[in-house]
Formats: C-alpha cells, sequence, structure tokens
C-alpha cells in the first residue's frame, strides 16, 4: 500500500517551539514564516521561516495578549496587534493614508502572490469585493456573486471565511469556494466550485470539483493541482483542471486518481528523557489540530511542525490505467522526465495503438517546444523591433523528452529485451519515427541506425530492402556509411550505400540548406554515440 501514496510531507519540516498555555503560534501567509511567542514576547519571539534568512529571535515589552504578529517583507518592519481596532509598531513609524474605501466587511482573504484582497460584504457574506495592490495603488476589481446552495430566509451570513481560499492555478488567479452538500438542495455531496478572477474583466465560475462525499474538507494547490483534504476518511483528492472528463459537463471535474492518504510521517522524539535509541511517533495525520495555508503549506501548531505537501508521480503510474490521460496528468507537473520514460518503456509492453498514442503525447510537448525555440531563436537574430517587448527564451521544461532522450532511456534497451517479438520490436521504432514526422520534427539518424541493426541482427534485410527503397528511412551519409559497412553480410548494402550517398551528395550540392533548429541541438549532443554504434 506505501507504494500508493501520491502525497507526502517534506522531509525537512520547518521545526518550532509547539502552541502551549505560555506559547502562542502565528502564521504569516505572504512570508511564509511562523511566529513562536512566549508571554507575550516578553520571554521571547522565535521567528522561523523557509530559509535561514528570515529566521530571527529576539524580545518585546508583555503589553498585553498578542493577536497578530508579522513581519514586513525582509523583516524590516514588525507589527504586533493587541486589540481589535490597532496595530503597534514597536519602531517608531510614520504612517500616511493613501486610499480608502467606504465598506462593510464580513471577513476578508488576502493572497500574498497576486497582492489580491477578497472582501466578504453583504448580509449574506456571497458578494464578494476585489481590490490589486500594485506599486503602492489599490484599484477596484469587478465584484461578483457566490452561488450558495440554499438562501436563507430571513437573511443571515451564510458564507464562511473557512470556505473561500486564493490561489494561482496555471498561472491564472482562482477563488476556490467548498460548496458543502445541502439536503434541501438534493445535493449528494460536496463540491469545490472554482471562480476565474482576471485583474480586468468579470469574475465568472470556471470548474466545479466534484468530490462524491460529505465532511469537513481543506484545500492545497501542488504542482498547479488542487489537492482536497477529508478529515473524516483521512485520505485526500487530486484535480487537475487541464484534464476533461469525457463523460462530464466541459468544467466538470472528478478525481484524478482513487482517494490516497498522505505518505506516514514519523516525528523524532525530543526532550531531557528521550533515550537515544528510541525510534520516531508516528505523525497523526489528518489532525483536528491541522491548519491548511495556501498554496501548500501544512501546519501542525500542537507538534511544533510546518510542512510543505509534495506530490509524488511514480505511484500514479499503476493507480491510473488510460494511459493516454496518464501522460496528459504527467506532461504538466514538474519533476516528471524519469517517470515519464520509465511510462514509455512500460508501454512497449503493451499494444501498438497505445504506444502510438503515448508516443504523440511526447512529441506534441516536444514540437511546440522546438517551435518556441526557433521562434527566439529567429527574434534574436532579426534584432528587438520597435514598441514591441523583448522576448524571452522559452523554458525548457522536463516535459520535453527528446530524441537522445528516447534513445537513452527507451528504445536502445528495447531493442535488446528478451521475449519479445523483432516484428513488434520494429512496429514500435516504426511508431516513434511516424510520430516524429508527424510533427514534423527531423529525425536524427541514430534513430534510423537503431532500426537498420535491428532488422539486420534478425536478418530481415527484405524489410531493409523496402525500407530504402520506399524511403522510409531518410537518405544521409552516416546511414550511407553504416549500410557500406554491413556489405559482408548483405552484399546488397554496397550498392544501396553507394545510391544513398550519391543522392546526399547530389542534394547538398544542389542547394545550401540551413540545418533546422533539432538537427543544430542535436547534432552535436548525438554524434558521439552514432559513430561509436557505427564502429561497433
Amino acid at each position: 500500500m506505501s507504494e500508493e501514496h501520491y502525497l507526502e510531507l517534506c522531509e525537512n519540516p520547518v521545526q518550532f517551539e509547539h502552541a502551549s498555555s505560555v506559547n502562542n503560534v502565528f502564521f504569516d501567509e505572504a512570508n511564509k514564516q511562523v511566529f513562536a511567542v512566549r508571554s507575550g514576547g516578553a520571554t521571547g519571539v522565535v521567528v522561523k521561516g523557509p530559509d535561514d534568512k528570515s529566521s530571527v529571535a529576539f524580545r518585546m515589552d508583555d503589553k498585553g495578549e498578542v493577536k497578530c504578529i508579522k513581519f514586513s517583507i525582509g523583516n524590516k518592519i514588525l507589527a504586533v496587534q493587541r486589540t481589535s481596532k490597532s496595530v503597534v509598531f514597536p519602531d517608531k513609524r510614520s504612517l500616511k493614508l493613501l486610499k480608502s474605501q467606504s465598506i462593510n466587511v464580513n471577513w476578508y482573504q488576502y493572497c500574498p502572490e497576486t497582492a489580491v484582497i477578497l472582501l466578504s460584504t453583504t448580509v449574506q457574506g456571497n458578494i464578494l469585493q476585489p481590490f490589486a495592490f500594485r506599486s503602492g495603488t489599490m484599484s477596484k476589481m469587478s465584484k461578483f456573486e457566490i452561488e450558495l446552495p440554499v438562501v436563507p430566509k430571513p437573511a443571515k451570513l451564510s458564507l464562511s471565511e473557512r470556505d473561500i481560499a486564493m490561489a494561482t492555478i496555471y498561472g491564472q488567479l482562482h477563488v476556490m469556494y467548498l460548496k458543502h452538500h445541502s439536503r434541501t438542495a438534493n445535493s449528494t455531496s460536496a463540491e469545490v466550485v472554482l471562480y476565474h478572477l482576471p485583474r480586468e474583466g468579470a469574475c465568472k465560475k470556471s470548474h466545479v470539483l466534484k468530490l462524491n462525499t460529505t465532511g469537513k474538507f481543506a484545500l492545497n494547490i501542488v504542482d498547479n493541482l488542487v489537492v482536497v483534504h477529508h478529515q473524516s476518511s483521512q485520505t485526500s483528492l487530486i484535480f487537475d483542471i487541464k484534464l476533461k472528463e469525457p463523460d462530464c459537463a466541459v468544467n466538470t471535474h472528478q478525481p484524478v486518481l482513487p482517494a490516497r492518504s498522505i505518505h506516514p510521517y514519523r516525528i523524532p522524539l525530543s526532550g531531557p528523557a528521550v533515550v537515544p535509541s528510541q525510534p520516531p511517533v508516528p505523525c497523526q495525520l489528518y489532525s483536528s489540530s491541522w491548519s491548511v495555508f495556501q498554496p501548500d503549506i501544512i501546519i501542525s501548531a500542537s507538534e511544533g511542525y510546518l510542512w510543505y505537501l509534495q506530490v509524488k508521480l511514480p505511484p500514479t503510474v499503476n493507480l491510473l490505467q488510460d494511459k493516454g490521460k496518464l501522460m496528459d496528468f504527467l506532461l504538466r507537473r514538474r519533476d516528471c522526465k524519469m517517470v515519464i520514460l520509465s511510462v514509455c518503456s512500460q508501454s512497449t509492453r503493451g499494444v501498438l495503438p497505445v504506444v502510438a498514442t503515448v508516443f504523440d503525447k511526447l512529441n506534441q510537448v516536444y514540437k511546440e517546444y522546438l517551435e518556441a525555440e526557433q521562434s527566439y531563436t529567429v527574434a534574436m537574430e532579426s534584432g528587438p523591433s520597435r514598441g514591441s517587448a523583448a522576448q524571452k527564451r522559452p523554458v525548457r521544461t522536463q516535459a520535453v523528452i527528446d530524441q537522445s532522450d528516447m534513445y537513452t532511456h527507451v528504445l536502445s534497451s528495447f531493442t535488446e529485451r528478451k521475449g519479445v517479438s523483432h516484428k513488434f520490436i520494429i512496429a514500435v521504432l516504426m511508431e516513434y519515427i511516424r510520430s516524429l514526422n508527424q510533427f514534423q520534427i527531423t529525425v536524427q539518424h541514430y534513430l534510423y541506425e537503431l532500426v537498420i541493426k535491428t532488422l539486420v541482427q534478425h536478418n530481415l534485410f527484405y524489410m531493409l530492402h523496402q525500407f530504402l527503397q520506399y524511403h522510409v528511412l531518410s537518405d544521409s551519409k552516416p546511414l550511407a556509411c553504416l549500410l557500406l559497412s554491413l556489405e559482408s553480410t548483405y552484399p546488397p548494402a554496397h550498392q544501396l550505400s553507394l545510391d544513398m550517398l550519391k543522392v546526399s551528395l547530389a542534394r547538398c550540392s544542389s542547394q545550401i540548406t540551413v540545418p533546422s533548429l533539432e538537427t543544430r541541438c542535436c547534432s552535436t549532443r548525438c554524434s558521439g554515440r552514432s559513430s561509436r554504434e557505427t564502429s561497433g
């Protein structure tokens, strides 16, 4: 069962003094800092952040209960709130009112990544008014309404702060509304409703995530996935809003994977009575003392730990049987390269249509990157045009799997696999070449060499002859040299190599060609391997 846990807590959490009668714990979402305030600060305030630079310790006078405490960016200014209507700065500061808004507010949510604040207004609380902050200015955004499952009569506050969260998913700000099931509305389960909140324009409902259960929930965002924690079952669900369900409405989503618990976590014992040999104790997952913050933070104040939630991709390979859907899922994740290559290797044990689907998904992303790189190169060579923004070089993510990766990690070992039909091996190799051609990607000669060597190894000379005769294998000087070396094994290879060499030389003399981007990228990287393969 351990191999099925696709969520885990980070190995190196932020540790702090746990909450107690003399120690209060606060969290600042903007700086990702935990404040441990002992005795109102008189006996010390210890601040722990994601790195050493954001960690600090100091003391302050105990002037009453601390309701909230935060640093400005860079730990330059400390602000302490002790009453509902005042904020104190221990260092004397002068403040200037820049702008004010008169509005009745029930509660608010703030997203530090986008500097957008969301205010709950009206009696029922479901009219939300966002404001955006930028360069010291505040701008009013379009207000919108959250659709309540039931409209209460008489009207009362019906939208809780606990059921709203803001997070950036695939580069766009979304408001997430946890809509609990209602018997009067005939809804059998809860759902998460996503509202896309653009800087300009109206906020619109964009996605509905079906939870298929009821109870207490909490939300995280990890690697652009919406993670929904369910306390009573002690399991979590993940949703990918870019995956479309064939049997659902356009923007309605089911969980990508079956519900699973976060991977078990063990906490080392501490204190004067601890024996060094004592083993760590299991952490109580999904505890009622857990606090969840956006995008990916889980805090246990009672145990003194702050974790970052992480997605483990290897377990998803066996949990998601649809390989096309699995590839769509993996290609959007951060650390996906080796897992994708393992899926490619695994797919070669199946049927050819599945292999074709996997290769096409792979090469579509590959082609998009090559085109972006080509556009960038052309733009750099032509120079910046007046009035246009500088073009950024495309980032090569781990989802870009090139021909060298496939050769090294998948195809070369696949051709040597025992117990596999040589016809199926050839079919898989040709399927990858077919997919490259479909996306108009220049096929590297070492792939053709792999096909030829496999054909020769199994004495499939008639097939080799047909591939060459009908130009299934493109003419090139490296292939001509390889064919020439096969003369002793297959005498017709001598004439075939001369014909190919003649065509290649004629093509070179008749026109001056500029190598494609893919050829330039791969020729240096792969020529060493190709020459070794040929000499072998």
